[in-house]
């Protein structure tokens, strides 16, 4: 006879993703690691004239011009000085690359699509759509981050084609 909770046990993990952890400030948030294609220290991009103020400018990175977006200004959060453990997230959204500066990467999690939960509304800056809902992970809590919403060509101002 098959044991049931096995079964389930296989099927939630078989359902389970890794997601990389970042900081901003002192909230820690998730995002799916299959987007992120690098993570780079912060180097002084190329600025652009005409991009919007959270556009930092554009790194050139192996022949492929990658604009780079300080999270922090994107959420509308504080500015802060960059430091040693600032870095980039490089990102492969929508067929684009993208470079997301961070105050500094945590480790990896894994969890499954159902334990994320829905985040509750509010009047805020920060756009629902950019929140795909909270996890607990131990005893964290992230904001599971839908970076395709959050940095997109269309969102972040970037003329394709």
């Amino acid at each position: 006879m098959l044991d049931q909770s096995h079964v389930h046990g296989a099927a939630a993990q078989a359902d389970s993703r890794q997601y990389l952890t970042l900081r901003l400030g002192t909230e820690e948030y998730a995002i799916d690691i299959m987007r992120v294609q690098e993570i780079r220290s912060y180097e002084q991009p190329i600025s652009m004239v005409n991009s919007p103020s959270f556009v930092k400018g554009v790194v050139n990175l192996r022949g492929v011009i990658v604009p780079i977006v300080d999270l922090r200004l994107k959420l509308q959060l504080p500015r802060v000085d960059y430091n040693d453990f600032t870095v980039v997230i490089i990102l492969k959204l929508q067929g684009a690359v993208v470079g997301a500066v961070v105050d500094g990467v945590s480790d990896v999690v894994t969890f499954s699509a159902q334990s994320i939960k829905p985040a509750p509304q509010f009047d805020s800056a920060l756009d629902a759509r950019f929140i795909l809902g909270l996890v607990h992970v131990g005893e964290r809590m992230l904001v599971v981050m839908n970076m395709e919403a959050l940095l997109g060509n269309a969102e972040i101002g970037v003329m394709v084609g």
